[in-house]
């Protein structure tokens, strides 16, 4: 770690904090300590990483409080590896970190110390400042919390593909009954514009709701609309574009073979990530 390079910062506006904005003021903390006075590297570069996740947890907390409409967390193009991975596609997916959102900050600092990482507790505790025992507490209300929020089913990543495949073909021929029959009766549409672009101030319930609503704004485009498929946080997804400009990135939540939830990030602040890793792809 003391040799390893500095990492990059990223460009660009957003309305969301990156992880590699919190490595990169570890980073130039842990240089500036007095290395020779840390006896615990490890815990010490824990310590750090965690106050400066939980900052800027409680800033980006403030702000959704006058964000416009739904909030979704900024998608990051994955590896088909990680979405072989069913177990670890879980975990990055986008209907998980809705869950992790509705969670405190010192909760999902600890939740994720604990459960992802498998930190111990008493390490957690000098991390955050608390007590053992009541980060043992914090730890099993926040697990209780997620448990009884995250989907109750492993998807297969074949099962998954399917129905992205059958909803990139819905889109693009913009046909109503091709959307119903790959949607789940109860499912949930986000979209999130940010206030910059349009998208439904609330989410979508409903099959008959989710496809009129779908044709209705793709009847209003002006232009060529095309999605490819992709890996979002793990999961199948599409990049949509117009024009041949990316205008947003959709991510589907998938049981028995058809799509329970749609997470659609309109917001061109969260989708510089996306952009870039694109237009390395091409290039």
């Amino acid at each position: 770690m003391p040799n390893s390079p500095s990492p990059a910062r990223s460009s660009g506006p957003r309305t969301s904090w990156r992880a590699e904005d919190v490595l990169q003021e570890t980073w130039l903390r842990w240089v500036e300590a007095d290395q020779e006075q840390v006896r615990d590297q490890r815990a010490y570069l824990v310590r750090i990483t965690t106050r400066q996740a939980l900052n800027r947890l409680r800033t980006v907390k403030r702000r959704r409080e006058a964000y416009v409409g739904p909030w979704l967390p900024e998608p990051l193009l994955t590896t088909p590896d990680v979405a072989e991975d069913v177990e670890l596609a879980e975990s990055v997916s986008m209907a998980l970190m809705l869950v992790l959102e509705t969670l405190s900050p010192i909760e999902r600092a600890v939740f994720v110390l604990r459960e992802v990482f498998d930190v111990g507790y008493d390490e957690i505790a000098h991390a955050v400042d608390k007590s053992a025992v009541a980060v043992r507490q914090i730890a099993h209300r926040a697990r209780q919390h997620v448990d009884s929020r995250r989907p109750r089913r492993v998807v297969s990543a074949n099962k998954g593909q399917a129905a992205l495949e059958s909803l990139h073909r819905a889109i693009e021929t913009g046909d109503p009954q091709a959307l119903l029959e790959v949607l789940a009766p109860e499912v949930v549409l986000v979209s999130d514009g940010g206030g910059i672009k349009h998208a439904a101030l609330r989410p979508v319930t409903g099959a008959d709701k989710v496809a009129r609503m779908f044709v209705g704004s793709i009847g209003k485009l002006k232009g060529v609309l095309t999605a490819e498929p992709t890996a979002i946080n793990g999961n199948p997804a599409l990049l949509v574009r117009l024009n041949g400009e990316i205008d947003g990135v959709m991510a589907i939540r998938e049981e028995d073979g058809q799509i329970t939830g749609l997470y659609y990030v309109r917001n061109p602040d969260k989708l510089s990530h996306v952009a870039s890793t694109t237009a390395l792809t091409l290039h």
